[in-house]
Protein backbone atom coordinates (compact mmCIF):
# COMPACT_ATOMS: atom_id res chain seq x y z
CA UNK A 1 0.00 0.00 0.00
CA UNK A 2 1.34 3.43 -0.67
CA UNK A 3 1.26 5.38 1.95
CA UNK A 4 4.08 8.35 3.96
CA UNK A 5 4.54 7.50 7.61
CA UNK A 6 6.10 11.00 8.07
CA UNK A 7 2.57 12.81 7.22
CA UNK A 8 0.44 10.84 10.18
CA UNK A 9 0.92 11.48 14.05
CA UNK A 10 0.00 7.58 14.37
CA UNK A 11 0.85 4.79 11.84
CA UNK A 12 -2.53 2.94 11.32
CA UNK A 13 -4.14 3.80 14.37
CA UNK A 14 -6.60 1.03 15.77
CA UNK A 15 -10.17 2.25 15.21
CA UNK A 16 -11.69 -0.84 16.29
CA UNK A 17 -15.31 -1.03 14.62
CA UNK A 18 -15.07 2.08 12.50
CA UNK A 19 -14.73 1.38 9.05
CA UNK A 20 -15.42 3.80 6.32
CA UNK A 21 -15.46 3.50 2.61
CA UNK A 22 -14.94 7.46 2.07
CA UNK A 23 -13.43 10.42 4.18
CA UNK A 24 -10.72 11.31 6.17
CA UNK A 25 -9.40 10.80 9.17
CA UNK A 26 -7.74 14.80 9.72
CA UNK A 27 -6.96 14.47 13.22
CA UNK A 28 -4.72 11.72 12.38
CA UNK A 29 -2.92 14.55 9.48
CA UNK A 30 -0.02 15.68 10.82
CA UNK A 31 1.64 18.18 7.75
CA UNK A 32 2.72 17.47 4.32
CA UNK A 33 6.32 15.69 4.73
CA UNK A 34 6.63 16.43 0.74
CA UNK A 35 6.04 20.74 1.16
CA UNK A 36 6.36 20.47 4.67
CA UNK A 37 2.63 22.87 4.26
CA UNK A 38 0.85 22.42 7.90
CA UNK A 39 -2.32 23.23 6.94
CA UNK A 40 -5.21 20.30 7.53
CA UNK A 41 -5.93 20.38 3.22
CA UNK A 42 -6.65 16.67 2.27
CA UNK A 43 -7.83 15.78 -1.40
CA UNK A 44 -9.05 12.33 -2.14
CA UNK A 45 -8.58 10.65 -5.35
CA UNK A 46 -11.79 9.66 -7.08
CA UNK A 47 -13.16 6.59 -5.51
CA UNK A 48 -12.14 2.91 -7.13
CA UNK A 49 -15.12 0.97 -6.38
CA UNK A 50 -14.95 -2.99 -7.58
CA UNK A 51 -18.63 -4.56 -7.00
CA UNK A 52 -20.38 -7.91 -7.20
CA UNK A 53 -23.56 -9.49 -5.52
CA UNK A 54 -22.05 -10.00 -2.11
CA UNK A 55 -18.84 -8.40 -2.17
CA UNK A 56 -17.91 -4.07 -2.51
CA UNK A 57 -14.13 -2.84 -2.68
CA UNK A 58 -13.36 1.16 -2.28
CA UNK A 59 -9.75 2.02 -2.77
CA UNK A 60 -8.58 5.39 -3.13
CA UNK A 61 -5.93 7.70 -2.18
CA UNK A 62 -5.44 10.86 0.31
CA UNK A 63 -3.29 13.12 -1.43
CA UNK A 64 -1.84 16.99 0.40
CA UNK A 65 -4.33 19.67 -1.08
CA UNK A 66 -1.26 21.96 -2.15
CA UNK A 67 1.24 19.99 -3.72
CA UNK A 68 -0.96 16.14 -4.41
CA UNK A 69 1.97 14.63 -2.39
CA UNK A 70 0.31 10.76 -1.58
CA UNK A 71 -0.04 10.53 2.00
CA UNK A 72 -2.06 7.18 1.93
CA UNK A 73 -4.04 4.89 0.42
CA UNK A 74 -7.51 3.85 1.55
CA UNK A 75 -9.08 0.26 1.32
CA UNK A 76 -12.65 -0.42 2.32
CA UNK A 77 -13.75 -3.78 2.18
CA UNK A 78 -17.44 -5.18 2.59
CA UNK A 79 -18.58 -8.79 1.88
CA UNK A 80 -21.49 -11.46 3.34
CA UNK A 81 -20.02 -14.43 4.46
CA UNK A 82 -22.03 -16.98 6.44
CA UNK A 83 -24.83 -14.63 7.61
CA UNK A 84 -22.71 -11.78 8.76
CA UNK A 85 -21.86 -8.67 7.01
CA UNK A 86 -18.29 -8.00 7.59
CA UNK A 87 -16.80 -4.86 7.02
CA UNK A 88 -12.92 -4.07 6.97
CA UNK A 89 -11.19 -1.01 6.86
CA UNK A 90 -7.32 -0.33 5.91
CA UNK A 91 -5.15 3.09 5.62
CA UNK A 92 -2.50 4.66 7.15
CA UNK A 93 -4.33 7.50 7.73
CA UNK A 94 -7.76 7.01 9.16
CA UNK A 95 -6.79 3.25 10.77
CA UNK A 96 -7.54 -0.23 10.43
CA UNK A 97 -10.96 -1.22 11.28
CA UNK A 98 -13.29 -4.30 11.43
CA UNK A 99 -16.93 -5.08 12.28
CA UNK A 100 -19.30 -8.01 12.01
CA UNK A 101 -23.07 -7.83 11.56
CA UNK A 102 -25.32 -10.52 11.66
CA UNK A 103 -27.60 -10.55 8.90
CA UNK A 104 -30.51 -12.85 10.96
CA UNK A 105 -32.21 -10.19 13.16
CA UNK A 106 -33.13 -12.94 15.69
Amino acid sequence: AIMCKHCVHEIQPPRETMCLEDGTYLLNYKNCAGCQNSTKSVKNTPREVEETDEEETVRYKHVCGHCDHVIAEHYFHFEIEDGYQEYSMECLLCGFGERSTSIDPE
